[in-house]
């Protein structure tokens, strides 16, 4: 079993969290260091640590945190104007919590590629 993170704890509420959205296998709340003006993190409340742990029956699950994702830009009204969703995955794709998380930004045009002043990895 994985170390337990930040977000096992949000989802049994023993720390705060600015919860927009939840059912029975999802959660969405404010990120706390937002790059955007609308930054949203939905987890599933099963860890999975990484993209490349998800497995073949949790394809239904990863797949509801994209619908969560399009009722909460419906709900909050930037649906039409736009939005990205992002899921890193380890060290070099920036994922800094090791509990699978869709980031969901909004509220500004964004620009592409992300992170172009970034220096190439030697090696």
């Amino acid at each position: 079993m994985t170390t337990e993170t930040i977000f096992d704890k949000i989802i049994r509420n023993e720390i705060p969290a600015d919860i927009v959205y939840e059912d029975d296998i999802s959660l969405a709340f404010k990120d706390v260091n937002p790059q955007a003006p609308v930054h949203l993190l939905i987890i599933p409340k099963k860890r999975i640590a990484t993209v490349n742990d998800i497995q073949e029956d949790e394809r239904e699950l990863v797949g509801h945190l994209f619908v969560v994702a399009r009722k909460i830009a419906v709900q909050h009204g930037f649906a039409k104007d736009g939005y990205r969703l992002v899921m890193n995955c380890n060290d070099d794709g920036g994922q800094s919590v090791y509990h699978i998380h869709l980031h969901l930004l909004a509220g500004q045009t964004l620009g592409w590629p992300p992170f172009a002043n970034a220096e190439p990895k030697q090696g």
